[in-house]
């Protein structure tokens, strides 16, 4: 098994050079490309490019055939959101959203990372009320070049005022491939889509390499509103195995939802608890009837992190997911050090936003 691991290891290595341009140890990135000199465009290349820029025609999720401009100087988005603008600010379009985040998302702390991705959202136009009706008549006022949604119910109302509705979803593991290489094409940003499938795939590879000796000495893990006994997304069940744990709720989905009991949770006594909400773990901690499980004893109850949206969630940050959750499981296999620097590259990569040191420590600790 020893020698299955160090194999595996090192044909992630060997992949793994071609990553994110190759980040360096000080999370910088570097390039095999000598540097070339950027001079600007006259006034008159530039209008005479705009001008030779043709629309482009993409497919959508839905598998209608959308026609947009070549050059999107502006995208509204809606529904949900978080997930929505984190596919945009993964392909460096983060300053094209033209709206703020409804009710839900900016009424507390939770998504206040997405005003630095994207700081011209504070105090936009607000395209829903609290209930998630459309105000057409805002979004009309906006104009924006491409509206962005994840539920078909905003398809007709938005194309029949005669906008541009690109609808993706992310319903299976496999759906981010299909939604991130359609953004790509929408925004022409095809090479960023390509470099981030690799860099997905990759991550994978590596965690695999990494938990290949875990066997059956895996970790037990329970995720989701543990107070509710709700999991909120079957994707869950996909990069807990992909950490190397074994999900307590994996034979619990019935119609798409995830049924247990407090019951259930003390027969499961699963060894790390992931929660949704940070006030859960103190109310699960001074719950007594979950004094003996294991998580509760071990003090290994823990909040995922919020960055551009719920790492727990559809969200293009999922692989980060991953190597989060492996290192609560097994500290031993990736250290603190290699976690952050896995964070601080992808969010300088993709994002173009350098976060803090302390940024960075409250996503790695939360418990």
């Amino acid at each position: 098994m020893k020698f299955k691991r160090i194999i595996s290891l090192l044909l992630v290595l060997v992949m793994s050079l071609t990553i994110l341009a190759g980040c360096s140890q000080s999370g910088e990135e570097t390039t095999n490309l000598d540097p070339v000199e950027e001079t600007e465009p006259l006034a008159e290349e530039v209008q005479e490019q705009e001008e030779e820029l043709e629309d482009i025609t993409v497919t959508d999720m839905a598998g209608r055939e959308v026609t947009l401009p070549a050059n999107v100087e502006s995208i509204a988005t809606f529904g949900s959101i978080g997930v929505i603008n984190a596919f945009v600010e993964l392909m460096g379009s983060g300053d094209k959203i033209a709206n703020d985040m409804t009710h839900r998302f900016s009424n507390s702390d939770k998504w206040a990372m997405q005003y630095e991705f994207a700081p011209q959202m504070k105090g936009a136009p607000v395209l829903e009320n609290t209930d998630g009706e459309l105000l057409i008549e805002d979004v009309l006022a906006l104009d924006p070049d491409l509206c962005l949604v994840m539920s078909k119910d905003y398809i007709e109302p938005l194309e029949s005022n005669g906008l541009n509705v690109v609808y993706f979803e992310w319903k299976e593991t496999e759906d981010v491939k299909t939604a991130v290489t359609l953004m790509g094409e929408a925004l022409q940003k095809q090479d960023i889509a390509e470099d981030y499938l690799n860099y997905f795939d990759e991550m994978v590879a590596e965690a695999e390499a990494l938990t290949a000796d875990v066997g059956e000495n895996k970790k037990t893990v329970l995720y989701g509103n543990v107070t509710q006994f709700t999991q909120p997304h079957i994707i869950a069940e996909w990069w807990i195995s992909a950490a190397g744990g074994d999900s307590v709720t994996k034979d619990s989905w019935v119609n798409n939802k995830s049924v247990y009991t407090q019951e259930d949770i003390l027969k499961w006594d699963p060894d790390v608890m992931i929660v949704t909400d940070v006030a859960t773990i103190d109310e699960i901690k001074n719950d007594s009837l979950y004094s003996d499980v294991s998580a509760v004893k071990n003090d290994e109850v823990y909040y995922i992190p919020t960055v551009a949206h719920v790492w727990g969630n559809r969200t293009v940050e999922q692989p980060l997911t991953i190597f989060w959750t492996l290192h609560k499981l097994y500290p031993d296999l990736i250290t603190e050090e290699d976690l952050a620097e896995k964070i601080e590259c992808f969010y300088s990569h993709f994002f173009k936003t350098e976060l803090s040191e302390g940024q960075v420590n409250s996503i790695i600790h939360t418990n």
